[in-house]
């Protein structure tokens, strides 16, 4: 069985596989008994959300053979939250992620890593400045 931070970061990319954008893993163990890890996501609609959430759902059980136990928000599709016990999916829209603000409420949390597949390429700021010279 996988643990629960190499599910963190299977979920990380299956959102981004949806285009989430901002997605933050939160090592939360040390704070909360009730879990280890939260990723947050956001769509920009209610169905990019569920779609996110769909796919994170779908790869957690084929690629670490877990299920959620609990699905909440699916159906408002502005904040769903997946619960597979060691780890905890947020996936929002933009307004109520900002009124929630999780990563604000959970700073003390140090954040994952995450795989270029998930962050992007790092381009160093050299490489993105437009070409002075003419």
């Amino acid at each position: 069985m996988k643990s629960s931070k190499d599910l963190a970061l299977i979920a990380a990319e299956a959102a981004a596989e949806k285009k989430a954008e901002d997605i933050v893993a939160l090592e939360v163990s040390e704070l909360l008994v009730v879990t280890d890890y939260f990723v947050v996501a956001t769509g920009k609609t209610d169905v990019q959300v569920r779609a996110i959430a769909d796919e994170v759902e779908h790869q957690l059980f084929e690629r670490g053979g877990v299920k959620p136990i609990g699905r909440e928000g699916v159906s408002e599709g502005k904040w769903v939250l997946l619960d597979f016990g060691d780890l905890v999916i947020h996936v929002f829209q933009p307004e109520e992620r900002e009124f929630y603000r999780l990563e604000k409420l959970w700073a003390e949390a140090p954040r994952l890593s995450m795989p270029e597949s998930v962050s992007g390429p790092v381009v160093p700021a050299s490489a993105s400045a437009p070409d002075s010279e003419s």
